[in-house]
């Protein structure tokens, strides 16, 4: 568990202009201390909770099977009945298809029921055999194998037992995790409420898309980017406050006041054009993470405004992109009540040969360009200095680490790799 570290800043108006770059492990660690759990809770119905977050441990109020039934097409039998040699010889008595709720009892010995895939076992049947297995003339069945006992029966609660563990609380239910809680019958679920989430974007020189570009504007891509990353997190709800040229110290107020985080985009760095720093702490700011040893990525802010937490992006997109899905999310994820935080990594090669400077995590966008024997990816190289180069990261399959003991990054050398989703 993270544990809260004391403010390295406070309403200090030269935020960002000086201090080390701290490690990038401890800008995580810092910015996911910084985030406390939702603990409001809502009700919704199955169909409405894929996505969000289980407020409180889920167990099974039945057994699944919730009855003894067939695995196969076939004959339901009782292994006592197969005395002497082959072949055995049944009298076939019924036929039990999915959704019989007939008893079925005291039926004679040596005798057989037609049996389908689903349908319950009558108690005193205790084998099913196959019907591949079995020669049907009228109504006799004859088998050439003696069946075990328990043969092609799921037995009642083998899969799951009454008052079983489901689903953990803070876990993000899932599609399979739904399919499980509809099959024991549960119809609403506890899940914590969505977390507000605000956007905001900076920079005179931006522009929105379609919008017509004069000499020194560029489109604002950084936006979009974050609305879309945020749309793959149902339990997030995003209140966009949009560009935000002018006023901007009342628009973080009102930010803060209606939202559970406030991310922007730009204004961070230590230029003279660089303000939300100074409109964040006129709010009463703590920052806690100023600059981090990182590329791209390093002019990032993190702390919190009263109860807010407050990330400030870098404005160049890929430095925005890499700072907020390597820092930021797991700080929203926690803030979301989720149990697990961090970005999912898997082990790769490389393919390539590179110097990098040491004490510093390097995140590079890369492309998948084979496989080892052993299955693992080698990966190539698309792109260094990328923190405004947009078209590598948007051919690249995912990134990759590049650990800051490392001096030189050579080829075969194993590397953690995070792969991009759809």
């Amino acid at each position: 568990m993270f544990h809260a570290a004391k403010p390295v800043l406070k309403a200090d108006c030269s935020a960002g202009q000086g201090g080390e770059a701290i490690p990038f492990e401890t800008a995580v660690a810092k910015a996911v201390a910084l985030a406390k759990p939702v603990r409001y809770r809502e009700t919704v119905s199955l169909a409405g909770a894929l996505g969000r977050v289980c407020a409180a441990d889920i167990h099974s109020p039945i057994s699944l099977p919730p009855f003894d039934n067939s695995a196969m097409d076939g004959f339901a039998v009782r292994t006592a009945d197969f005395d002497g040699e082959e072949p055995w010889t049944f009298r076939v008595a019924g036929r039990v298809v999915a959704g019989d709720v007939r008893a079925l009892e005291n039926l004679d010995p040596r005798t057989a029921l037609r049996i389908f895939t689903g349908a319950p076992v009558p108690s005193s049947f205790d084998a099913v055999v196959m019907q591949e297995h079995c020669e049907r003339t009228g109504d006799t069945v004859t088998m050439y194998e003696r069946p075990s006992h328990g043969r092609h029966i799921r037995l009642a609660g083998e899969d799951v037992s009454p008052d079983m563990e489901l689903v953990k609380r803070g876990k993000g239910l899932s599609a399979r995790d739904l399919t499980l809680l509809a099959a024991v019958g549960i119809v609403d679920i506890q899940v914590l409420r969505k977390i507000r989430i605000g956007l905001l974007s900076t920079g005179t020189e931006l522009k929105e898309p379609g919008e017509p570009l004069k000499h020194g504007q560029i489109y604002n891509s950084n936006r979009i980017m974050l609305r879309s990353l945020l749309a793959a997190c149902p339990w997030a709800e995003i209140v966009d406050f949009g560009m935000v040229p002018d006023s901007l110290a009342d628009v973080v107020g009102r930010a803060v006041a209606s939202c559970d985080a406030l991310v922007t985009t730009g204004g961070v760095s230590a230029g003279e054009e660089d303000h939300m720093v100074a409109a964040v702490q006129s709010h009463g700011a703590d920052l806690d993470v100023l600059k981090v040893a990182m590329r791209p990525g390093k002019p990032l802010k993190v702390g919190r405004i009263r109860n807010t937490v407050f990330a400030g992006l870098p404005g160049n997109p890929n430095a925005a992109l890499i700072a907020f899905r390597q820092i930021v999310l797991p700080a929203l994820r926690r803030l979301a009540g989720l149990a697990e935080i961090q970005p999912q990594w898997f082990s790769a090669v490389a393919g390539f040969n590179c110097k990098k400077r040491e004490g510093r995590t390097e995140f590079m966008p890369v492309r998948i360009s084979g496989r080892t024997e052993t299955g693992e990816p080698v990966l190539e190289m698309l792109e260094r200095g990328f923190s405004a180069n947009l078209m590598a990261i948007a051919l690249a399959n995912g990134i990759a680490l590049l650990a800051p003991e490392a001096a030189e990054i050579t080829d075969g050398m194993q590397l953690r790799y995070e792969p991009f989703g759809s």
